[in-house]
């Protein structure tokens, strides 16, 4: 019953989604005659069809994930009986085929949204190139589920229990939320693609089609910025290694479009008010759409090792084909369409707002080459030489600190700048106080016993765009009452004060760990970086899929903190289970890297030590919080004004150099 309610379910949406495609090209072809219209309603049901089979699909699998049905492959070889609630339903997410069918519920619900909001407009060329392309999208993940990646195969007979996810997976509650968030992000980029599609197709590349964009990618921004952090947060609390983020070449794939989604939130702004920059914003856009489908390839397709990433199918060369397309297709347009690209007006002085966002666009973009770059050279040599090598964290590390730094001070002096032309004495008054701060930070820093360069820049370029940030901030608040937190631009000040919270964090948590191991008899007290460890004893958890063996720790008299080792019962691999002391400061974690081989033997732990870990989440906190202020409009709006119009000096609404 649930392979046949899935199949069916593939199946509609990729009738939906073929029908729509070929309605949206009859309209376009029968325009100005009255059978066009008549295709773009067929179009409409299209949609409609498009989000019942999606739901139908991912209805039959969970049906199936919660009854613990084994006549489909897919859970036979993902899901067991013993898998405890919410596991039992992101098992869908945890393999391949099930991830592409999540990425199809998204991508569906995205498209109902836009057609929805549009719906009016379909006899819009430009409108209808956009839905156009969002349908294509749709049928080319359809064809996934119905051929290489089909989720609803059937098992063989007489199968009555799986292994389960992959015990990394359902050993932290953020498995849940993580690849959702993720997807939320990844798929949510397509609408902005499309209208830029329709906008180079219909050479209507001026700025109306932006309207339609910025929002949208301002949520698939946030949605990819929380996802990116939860992820990290993971990496922390479950792989116990002492830290959060490793250059992994799946984490870089969410990290590319990041990067490139972030430019283009930035420049688009320069675009809506001067009328530049057309081809750097089509070309992000287009890029961050691009690099999504090559970050689903990195992820699924088998051609790397990692944690984080799926074990090889069929689905690599077809995504890989869809990735090529995609970039064919853009660098076509933006070349047909070059002679409408230029922009009518040009950057007066290097010191300006336009000039800042222009910088902000190469750093950016030298960054988001710099870490495909890394993650993308050793498949290529591996293809053409079959010689296995890797790009390790000291090339990112060497490479993104710079990069990193520079847009610290960017973000500081940015936001300050006016439009055309900016005197040195305006800038000395604006920066006047971010700069003592700055100062501040990297004295206090200093006082208690912070040392090297890099680290005391990041403290004192993070203090100099805090100040800037809170300046705007104070300033809108003023004029405005409490209200003068919303709106894109104060909201990207917002969001600025999250980016430097965790860049803050970023470069003390690296700079000063401290990690060491320990081989405890019970009752044994030990000394590490001004705390006091206590091992009490052993301790055994039993839980439904699987048993934990624990050391039981004091942490200067707090606790116990309960590191451990998991055996699942189908799973070959023991799986670690860290135990982190939290505070505003810093964070001890704790890992038990071997158990008593005998009862009231000792136990070999790991312990990390790192300070302000803590702000990493809590910035992901405030940029998400600053992404939904962002998002609605604020009481001054300039939507009336000339693209070229000039702004006074003395303005109080920076663009933002780093967030939305």
């Amino acid at each position: 019953m649930t392979r046949a309610l899935g199949l069916a379910g593939v199946l509609i949406g990729l009738a939906a989604s073929f029908w729509g495609v070929l309605s949206l090209v009859l309209a376009l072809r029968s325009a100005g005659s009255p059978s066009s219209s008549t295709y773009r309603r067929t179009a409409l049901w299209c949609v409609g069809g498009v989000v019942l089979g999606a739901v139908l699909a991912v209805i039959g699998m969970q049906v199936a994930l919660l009854t613990d049905d084994f006549s489909l492959q897919f859970v036979a070889d993902n899901h067991s009986t013993r898998t405890p609630f919410p596991f039992d339903v992101a098992t869908m997410w945890a393999a391949l085929e099930g991830s592409i069918l999540l990425w199809v519920l998204v991508l569906a619900g995205y498209l109902a949204v836009t057609v929805r909001h549009v719906r009016r407009r379909l006899d819009d060329p430009l409108v209808t190139w956009a839905v156009l392309t969002m349908f294509v999208v749709c049928l080319f993940f359809f064809a996934l589920l119905a051929g290489p990646a089909n989720p609803f195969g059937a098992a063989p007979p007489g199968v009555t229990e799986g292994p389960g996810p992959n015990p990394l997976l359902q050993n932290h509650v953020l498995m849940a939320f993580h690849p959702p968030m993720l997807y939320l992000g990844y798929v949510g980029f397509t609408v902005p693609f499309a209208f830029a599609i329709g906008a180079l197709v219909t050479g209507r590349v001026g700025e109306g089609w932006l309207l339609e964009t910025r929002r949208w990618t301002l949520f698939a921004w946030g949605f990819l910025t929380v996802g990116i952090i939860l992820g990290a947060w993971w990496s922390y609390e479950v792989l116990g290694w002492g830290g959060y983020w490793a250059w992994d070449p799946v984490e870089n794939a969410s990290f590319l479009p990041w990067l490139t989604g972030t430019a283009y939130l930035h420049s688009v702004m320069v675009q809506e008010r001067r009328g530049m920059l057309r081809v750097w914003n089509l070309s992000l856009l287009c890029a961050t759409f691009a690099l999504t489908i090559l970050g689903t390839f990195i992820t699924r397709s088998g051609v790397l090792e990692s944690v984080h990433a799926f074990t090889e199918g069929s689905v690599g060369p077809w995504l890989l084909t869809f990735f090529g397309l995609v970039v064919a297709t853009t660098v076509g347009l933006v070349f047909w369409r070059g002679d409408r690209l230029r922009a009518p007006g040009r950057i007066d002085a290097p010191v300006s707002r336009e000039g800042a966002f222009l910088l902000n666009n190469v750093l950016f973009s030298a960054f988001a080459f710099t870490v495909l770059l890394g993650t993308v050279f050793p498949l290529v040599i591996e293809a053409f030489d079959d010689e296995r090598i890797s790009v390790g964290t000291p090339f990112f590390n060497r490479m993104s600190i710079p990069i990193g730094l520079a847009l610290l001070f960017l973000m500081a002096v940015a936001p300050v700048l006016p439009w055309r032309k900016a005197s040195g004495e305006l800038l000395r008054h604006r920066l006047l106080w971010p700069a003592w701060i700055g100062t501040a930070c990297v004295v206090v820093a200093v006082l208690v016993g912070n040392r090297g360069l890099a680290t005391l820049a990041a403290f004192g370029l993070g203090g100099f765009a805090a100040g800037s940030a809170g300046r705007q901030v104070v300033l809108a608040v003023r004029r405005q009452g409490w209200r003068g937190f919303v709106g894109r631009t104060n909201g990207g000040m917002v969001v600025h004060l999250g980016v430097v919270m965790i860049a803050v964090a970023l470069a003390a948590s690296q700079s000063y760990v401290q990690q060491t191991e320990f081989r405890l008899e019970e009752g044994e007290t030990v000394t590490f970086a001004g705390h006091t460890l206590t091992y009490v004893g052993p301790a055994e958890k039993v839980e439904a899929n699987k048993t934990t063996l624990q050391a039981l720790v004091e942490i200067d008299g707090e606790g116990p903190y309960a590191p451990g080792i998991s055996q699942f019962p189908f799973g070959q691999q023991q799986v670690g289970v860290p135990s982190v002391r939290t505070t505003p400061t810093n964070d001890v974690a704790l890992s038990v890297l071997a158990l008593p081989e005998s009862p009231g033997g000792p136990v070999t732990i790991r312990v990390t030590a790192q300070p302000l870990i803590v702000w990493l989440w809590i910035g992901g906190g405030v940029m998400a919080f600053g992404t939904v202020l962002a998002a609605f409009p604020g009481r001054r709006r300039r939507g009336t004004e000339p693209v070229s119009a000039p702004v006074p000096d003395d303005e109080v609404v920076p663009a933002a150099t780093g967030a939305p």
